[in-house]
């Protein structure tokens, strides 16, 4: 196994907020990674730290295999990094956009490294039209080109869906998917859950300390979480009958249905037993991402309250 990265004990405050705490990534190369948490969790914070625009407070390893931090700019060389934001100018053509982003990296050929971008990922029939004209599906492709086409090794993607219609959703992570074969190591941040589904690995942060990682199944599997489905003509008003008994961690609508959830399954099922009746069906059902996220996100917010306290 080549690991693209493998940092440990990452750390970054800003005055006196700790924005990431003593967080360890070991990611494989060509491997996607979900990186998902609430906002403010250090998701944005931990990708700038590993492209070098952020110095670490604290924390080693190696990244692409250059020693990290000290080699911050070796390795900025090799990584694409996509923000939040739409950052490319407006007022100039995608063409335009893209031998700008050629000539700052310093690439030779460039207006034939700008025709291979713009054909590989579908930009060819929009070359000359304005940047501020596209839509948020085609801003996002425009800006992975730009990220991309400096053939990096590393793609750090911070939330590059958000605001994007379903079908621009998916075209895009088709096209991570194409990246990834070709030996790209991608970190992707989201708050999607289809999303995280579509990675092969998920990582989750909650105030700058990464809590869960692994497969989709098996962050489902280590959460200990026991959901059941209730189903039935409006089941999710009984949200109100049920939230905060005895066993219930937490109770979630799906629709009209109602997942119900919790870790101690005699408690769990004591309380949903009255319940468990004409015109509702009930079954026993696998715990979601989201179940699984929510339940970590209530569990150490409680935690981190009653140490505060």
């Amino acid at each position: 196994m080549t690991l693209a990265i493998d940092v440990h004990d990452l750390s970054k405050s800003f005055g006196p907020v700790q924005a990431v705490n003593r967080v360890s990534i070991q990611i494989e190369q060509g491997h996607i990674t979900g990186f998902l948490g609430p906002n403010g969790s250090g998701k944005t914070t931990t990708l700038r730290m590993l492209c070098g625009l952020l110095t670490p407070d604290s924390g080693s390893g190696r990244v692409l295999g250059l020693d990290f931090p000290r080699e911050a700019e070796a390795i900025k060389r090799q990584t694409g990094y996509m923000t939040q934001r739409f950052s490319l100018y407006d007022d100039l053509r995608i063409e335009e956009n893209l031998a700008f982003i050629a000539r700052i990296y310093g690439l030779d050929r460039v207006n034939q490294r700008v025709d291979e971008t713009l054909e590989k990922l579908g930009l060819t029939k929009r070359r000359k039209q304005l940047a501020g004209q596209l839509s948020g599906g085609w801003k996002q492709r425009l800006a992975l080109a730009a990220a991309v086409m400096h053939q990096p090794k590393l793609l750090l993607l911070d939330e590059p869906t958000a605001g994007v219609d379903p079908q621009a959703r998916r075209d895009f992570w088709d096209e991570i998917h194409r990246l990834a074969d070709e030996g790209i190591t991608v970190l992707v941040s989201t708050h999607y859950m289809d999303e995280a589904e579509r990675c092969h690995e998920i990582a989750y942060i909650f105030n700058g300390h990464l809590i869960a990682r692994g497969t989709g199944d098996q962050v489902i599997a280590q959460s200990g979480l026991i959901t059941f489905e209730a189903e039935g003509p409006r089941a999710d008003r009984l949200t109100r009958d049920l939230a905060g008994k005895p066993g219930v961690d937490m109770v979630a609508p799906f629709g009209q249905a109602l997942h119900v959830s919790g870790t101690e399954r005699a408690a769990l099922e004591a309380a949903i037993q009255p319940f468990r009746r004409d015109p509702f069906r009930w079954a026993e059902v696998p715990p979601t991402l989201e179940d699984v996220f929510i339940h970590l996100m209530r569990k150490h917010g409680g935690q981190e309250a009653q140490q505060a306290a």
